[in-house]
């Protein structure tokens, strides 16, 4: 709840880490985000088979991989086709899950109700004497172990605070009534069911969750007209369980790609997965935590106690790091925030809680898969600062492009010396698409001049100013940012005026670059008759698939081709860097 309130455009962890701890945690944070939401998927998935395969023989064990498979097939399919396609489908399966173990939780405690008064004694007894016979270190640690094993729990709340900007009006409070009953909701649940447990005296029965042995016992015995209906309900329950942990995979199919989208805008992920606009951007997003989710359950066969053990290591990696950055936030300013004293203390508590929780899972479970998330998450950061490198080598080159065409401009470069030339909208008109370095928009300009010798009449330049989705005490920043990008537009326009080139700039700002130039583009559309579009590609001297077809020139492309469809003509130039 703090997290939405100090970042009501959403971002969860990630944007929570980068702001108030770092960019190199924001990186960490978001790596062990982005491989959560693939275990979320497969932990999900594989539970939910996990609760299906409860009610058939043991010797069916072996096939459950190949059911798990294709329910992720399935989801992808489902979002593919649209989320609220998929919502829709899902919600009933929601409700059913809600209605009947609401309804089994409160039946089962309530047929043993006189045990209850014994029940918590029981529980502290037995605590006391498990402490005396290892110690109170090893019973902490084992109850922090029990903690992290439901650590798959967690996703919701993380999953809430980063789409609060998917939310209804007003989103923070949307947000916090939302955090409040997924909480409520998840305890309800999670202490109903382990009542159930104590006061049925469940054991394990191979091939069966608790779930399902604990509710064959509560159903023994239920009759209609003579007729059992356990036979019935049962396995209608274990479907609607089954079901809401398929829900809850659908979550690392919503979340998963607005983590790389946020990661993508600072440069750790390729820029394209900033564009979720696209709908190739989210089909290409959601298919890479498809195959990505498969390849975890190949990998651990499947096995939920093994992928349990991978996510909660990162699930408490990143929250972790989110406490710290709110620990670190609420010090800072205890001198300015009335009751700021409370807060800090709940980040503080929750931070402890977690790091503990992180170390203890880590060096417990090390050999037994917890090295793997490591080097997964490891590798992930490796590779965004990779990205992060090659995007500020590229930058640099322009850089210097920038400094090379700036020789050629007027210093006075505003027109306040000169007439503009008037623009006739009749006339041919080439429409380039600029970014913030104004080299790229002369070298357009220079290169259809010598392409097309008097052809186009008017330049006009169209540019998108990227702007991050929290906006968390940018002020400043972002006001720099958009007078730099103005600048760079009014020194193409002074370029073209030292050439008596009749120009002109539309300029927008927006979280998602692509969607903001297609709104661009339809109205100079609307104000020119006669028009081109004009793209640039980047040519690097190396060229390499990665650099040429992934880190760059999608934008470009994906721009063509929506204004293709609407009839439009758009030319791409290369352009050596």
């Amino acid at each position: 709840m703090q997290v939405i309130e100090l970042f009501p455009s959403g971002g969860g962890g990630y944007k929570v880490a980068t702001s108030l701890v770092g960019e190199k945690a924001g990186l960490v944070s978001g790596s062990a985000l982005v491989i959560d939401y693939v275990l979320t998927i497969a932990i999900s998935v594989a539970s939910s088979v996990d609760a299906l395969f409860s009610l058939v023989n043991p010797e069916f064990q072996p096939y459950k991989i190949y059911i798990e498979i294709c329910l992720i097939f399935l989801l992808t399919f489902l979002n593919l086709r649209g989320m609220k396609e998929s919502i829709k489908i899902l919600m009933p399966i929601f409700l059913g899950f809600v209605i009947s173990h609401g309804f089994l939780i409160i039946y089962g405690i309530s047929l043993h109700s006189e045990d209850i008064s014994t029940l918590l004694p029981n529980a502290i007894q037995e605590s006391h004497s498990m402490s005396s016979q290892i110690g109170m270190m090893a019973t902490i640690a084992l109850f922090l172990k029990a903690f992290s094993l439901g650590g798959g729990t967690y996703t919701g709340l993380e999953a809430v605070s980063n789409s609060v900007n998917s939310l209804v009006e007003p989103r923070v409070r949307t947000g916090k009534i939302t955090m409040i009953l997924v909480a409520c909701s998840l305890a309800f649940m999670a202490a109903g069911i382990i009542m159930l447990y104590l006061l049925w005296d469940v054991s394990k029965v191979d091939g069966q969750t608790l779930n399902a042995t604990v509710f064959a016992k509560i159903m023994a015995g239920w009759t209609i007209a003579g007729f059992e209906i356990s036979g019935v309900l049962l396995p209608l329950t274990m479907f609607f369980a089954a079901g809401l942990l398929f829900v809850a995979a659908n979550t690392g199919f919503i979340a998963g790609p607005t983590v790389l989208a946020n990661m993508a805008t600072d440069c750790w992920m390729p820029h394209i997965f900033s564009s979720l606009s696209s709908r190739l951007v989210v089909k290409n997003g959601i298919v890479i935590m498809c195959f990505a989710a498969i390849a975890a359950l190949l990998i651990t066969r499947g096995q939920v106690h093994i992928l349990v053990v991978l996510y909660s290591i990162n699930v408490f990696m990143t929250f972790s790091i989110s406490l710290l950055g709110l620990v670190k936030y609420w010090w800072q300013r205890k001198k300015l925030s009335i009751g700021w004293l409370s807060k800090f203390l709940v980040a503080l508590i929750g931070l402890s809680v977690t790091s503990t929780i992180l170390v203890i899972t880590t060096f417990e479970k090390f050999y037994s898969g917890g090295w793997i998330t490591l080097l997964l998450t490891s590798s992930l950061v490796f590779v965004g600062w990779k990205i992060r490198q090659h995007y500020q080598r590229v930058s640099d080159r322009l850089n210097e492009t920038d400094r090379e065409y700036e020789l050629e401009i007027e210093k006075d470069f505003s027109g306040k010396n000169k007439t503009p030339p008037k623009i006739d909208r009749t006339q041919p008109t080439a429409a380039i698409l600029v970014s913030d370095h104004f080299g790229c928009g002369i070298y357009g300009v220079q290169t259809l001049q010598k392409l097309f010798p008097n052809v186009f009449k008017n330049f006009v330049f169209i540019s998108v100013g990227e702007v991050d989705s929290s906006n968390f005490h940018e002020t400043t920043k972002l006001v720099n940012d958009r007078r730099n990008l103005k600048t760079q537009l009014r020194r193409l326009q002074g370029f073209c005026l030292q050439n008596n080139i009749p120009s002109d700039y539309y300029l927008a700002y927006g979280t998602d670059v692509i969607d903001k130039l297609t709104d661009l583009t339809d109205r100079v559309a609307k104000d020119y008759s006669n028009l081109m579009f004009v793209g640039l590609k980047l040519v690097f001297e190396e060229e390499s698939i990665v650099a040429t077809h992934l880190l760059h020139n999608q934008t470009a492309y994906i721009i063509q081709k929506r204004l293709n469809e609407e009839g439009h003509h758009m030319m791409i130039l290369p352009m050596k860097v």
